[in-house]
């Protein structure tokens, strides 16, 4: 079976994109004891379990899944916290979904997480950046938003921008992407018609607006965004072309520079000047050749 990918709300749950792709499940549960019995039951019958969690989510949500993973004291499940927004959250577990059929071994798909969350652009339309917190934004962009019918586009990932919406361009991927689209109040056709085009999207897909989005952004007034890789051979490329390490603390494989399960970070590699002990012996046993020899 393919390792299980977990997400905290059915609302971070996307269509998959063929038959193929398995769904995701919901951890943490309502009660601890149902938390418990799912993700025992995730590892009985899947191995190992990847779980996804926005930084934005409650501390409460957070603390249980801690708390399941420590009362059944498995070093098969993966607790990673992900600084996307919500509907880039969603996506990144889309695309694991998708990349857990293939034969990657549950640590490299743990690890991978990070290198492809580098690839989504994930952002948000907002009525007003008051209450926005979580991307940097200038006391004049503040100002503006009291303006009515201001509309500003804002850019989390993967490098945070802010836009007035007519005045500038908000800078898109440079490689084929799709595009998900998540509509709250009021509604807007701004990111179909004109960010869509302009992003040169090789699709638009329509999806219901995750409930932590309103918290995440600051408010309710929205139309978030993520835009991202999905074929999966093209996802399966990007991962199998990193070099594969293995965890020195728990012996699982790994691509970047920290375990997905344990989060050891990888050492790092000697100087030049602390050459391992074989190759201090073999130097040593090399004599100089005398004077004049070649």
């Amino acid at each position: 079976m393919p390792t299980a990918i977990a997400v905290t709300s059915p609302d971070l749950v996307l269509p998959p994109h063929d038959r193929q792709t398995p769904p995701a499940v919901v951890q943490p549960l309502d009660t601890l004891e149902s938390s418990l019995t799912g993700m025992h039951a995730l590892i009985e019958q899947h191995g190992y379990v990847i779980a996804l969690y926005p930084s934005s989510v409650s501390g409460d949500v957070t603390r249980r899944l801690h708390t399941v993973r420590s009362v059944l004291e498995s070093d098969r499940i993966a607790l990673l916290g992900i600084d996307l927004p919500p509907l880039g959250l969603a996506l990144l577990a889309q695309q694991l979904r998708q990349l857990s059929v293939c034969d990657f071994s549950p640590g490299v798909l743990a690890s991978s997480a990070r290198l492809l969350a580098h690839y989504i652009y994930a952002g948000a339309l907002l009525g007003s950046v008051a209450k926005l917190d979580r991307v940097p934004v200038s006391l004049k962009s503040h100002a503006k938003s009291w303006v009515p019918g201001a509309q500003f586009a804002v850019l989390a990932n993967p490098r945070p921008q802010l836009i007035k919406v007519g005045q500038e361009e908000l800078p898109g991927p440079e490689f084929g992407t799709r595009l998900l689209v998540a509509t709250g109040q009021p509604p807007s056709d701004w990111v179909t018609a004109e960010l869509a085009p302009a992003w040169r999207a090789q699709g638009v897909a329509t999806v219901p607006l995750p409930e932590e989005s309103a918290r995440w952004w600051g408010t309710s007034r929205i139309a978030e965004f993520a835009a991202g890789l999905y074929d999966v051979s093209v996802l399966y490329q990007l991962v199998s072309s990193v070099r594969r390490e293995e965890c020195h603390w728990c012996g699982l494989e790994l691509i970047g520079d920290r375990c997905g399960f344990c989060a050891a970070p990888l050492p790092p590699p000697p100087s030049s000047n602390e050459l391992p002990a074989t190759a201090t012996r073999a130097v040593s046993s090399v004599r100089a050749l005398p004077r004049g020899a070649t």
